[in-house]
């Protein structure tokens, strides 16, 4: 049986650890605010630009380079555009560089290995991109083990999402599909949905679907009005297909970075009531036991005391 003097350093050091955590949990509560705040503003401009941009290419003809200056594979929007036979596919996914999160890391690594599976059951060879330590600390030896390693690893990227680090990101993935290296790119990342709850969603990027429908219509019912490009339309989607890409990388970092903090913060908020509880439960054993000594000393002078009288 534990001391009164083990139980007591026990008390102590579970209440260390809950100054901890509690003190993590309202730090990731204050950053998820920020972060909820950020992608909740970026979902109108995304959606938007989709829209626009789905829109922009319902009204090109064919697509040409011939006249473009091309200096990034980001910029080649003809090959980026391009639809061939799916060989090859790049998945893209988004962890976490720190733990303490709950399964945050955990669901991400394994909705990117059943994928990788899936992919592979269909005769496809896999290329995988991580950002984040924690992923790839989970699925090197995984991804290894289905003969997929790990092609690019990205560590400050989730730190603090932004744009020039996901046009960094679209500009890594645009060059291996317009080498021939990859035939189709997705993003396995997490939708934020609240403060206490996200999913594991899959998204398809390249190539590019939905697109060339005749008789795309408005809410209205109404027809959508042809575009006009100034100066010609091939200049106008090698601006907008780099924009709308990035800006698809950029997005998925933030609805991630969100995820991770809410998660961090439930799992930050699950430790601390848990600490609570063991500190209740460990301070009704310590005065029992103290009760317990107490009792055994008042025997002990009563015993004496009668056997002086005896």
């Amino acid at each position: 049986m534990a001391s009164l003097k083990d139980i007591k350093k026990r008390i102590g050091s579970v209440q260390s650890t809950k100054k901890i955590t509690r003190a993590m949990k309202m730090v990731a509560a204050a950053k998820v605010r920020s972060s909820e705040t950020a992608v909740k503003a970026s979902r109108p401009y995304a959606l938007e630009l989709y829209h626009m941009f789905k829109r922009l290419l319902n009204s090109v003809g064919e697509f040409s380079s011939e006249t473009l200056k091309i200096k990034r594979a980001v910029d080649n929007y003809p090959k980026l555009l391009e639809k061939r036979e799916v060989k090859s596919v790049g998945l893209f996914a988004i962890t976490s560089n720190k733990g303490l999160a709950g399964a945050y890391s955990a669901n991400v690594a394994k909705a990117t290995l059943k994928r990788v599976k899936e992919l592979q059951s269909e005769g496809l060879s896999v290329k995988v991109f991580i950002a984040g330590q924690k992923g790839i600390s989970i699925l090197r030896k995984r991804l290894a083990a289905l003969d997929t390693p790990i092609e690019k690893k990205y560590f400050s990227a989730i730190e603090n999402p932004d744009a020039m680090e996901a046009r960094d990101i679209a500009e890594d993935l645009a060059e291996y599909y317009v080498e021939g290296k990859i035939d189709k790119i997705e993003i396995i990342t997490t939708r934020f949905r609240n403060m206490v709850s996200y999913s594991v969603d899959t998204w398809a990027i390249l190539p590019i679907d939905g697109v060339k429908d005749t008789h795309e219509r408005i809410s209205d019912n109404i027809l959508e009005p042809l575009m006009e490009f100034t100066p010609d339309m091939h200049h106008i989607l090698q601006k907008v297909v780099p924009m709308y890409i990035t800006d698809i990388f950029y997005h998925a970092l933030l609805e991630a970075k969100a995820s991770e903090l809410a998660s961090r913060m439930t799992a930050m908020s699950a430790a601390t009531t848990n600490a609570e509880k063991i500190i209740h439960d460990l301070s009704i054993e310590y005065n029992k036991l103290r009760q317990s000594a107490i009792t055994n000393e008042i025997i002990e002078v009563i015993n004496g005391a009668n056997s002086q009288v005896g």
